[in-house]
């Protein structure tokens, strides 16, 4: 199962070429495998994953509030790196938090627009809309999914 949920990936890779926005979002609960199939993918790619949860919280931990938020946008740039066509992020969470003021779909759309980016999405798709936490979650998001190609996987592709 990790096998065609990966060819998708990498067929979406190859259809991104051509998007104006080159982001794929591999969309899943948590737990349901998303690292393991981006690992694959990455190694398929010859890539190394980038965990943002990791690298940005290293990066903001000497920051004032404030600072984490006009930096943030800069900072996740850097971590992916300008020389890369290709980046496969997993561990988004960071993101989302209220208190960088980010809006995480807008931030790795405009990432995508000089490389493509393959991006595991804690959450679901329903009735054609990508969704992130539960409503009432401070961190809860919906968004249209124009210009996003999504892959979906579900507990079952374990």
């Amino acid at each position: 199962m990790i096998k065609s949920i990966k060819d998708r990936l990498l067929a979406s890779a190859k259809e991104a070429e051509q998007l104006y926005y080159r982001l794929i979002l591999l969309v899943g609960a948590q737990k349901c495998g998303k690292t393991t199939v981006l690992n694959a993918t990455a190694e398929e790619f010859g890539k190394e994953m980038i965990n943002i949860n990791l690298e940005l919280s290293e990066c903001l931990l000497e920051m004032t509030a404030q600072k984490r938020t006009l930096k943030v946008s800069g900072i996740f740039d850097k971590i992916l790196g300008h020389d890369k066509q290709i980046v496969i992020l997993d561990n988004i969470e960071i993101l989302f938090d209220v208190e960088l003021k980010q809006d995480p779909l807008s931030l790795l759309q405009k990432s995508s627009r000089n490389r493509t980016i393959i991006a595991s999405w804690s959450g679901k798709m329903e009735d054609e809309k990508l969704i992130y936490a539960e409503p009432g979650h401070p961190e809860y998001r919906t968004y249209n999914t124009n210009d996003i190609l999504i892959v979906t996987m579900d507990k079952n592709h374990h």
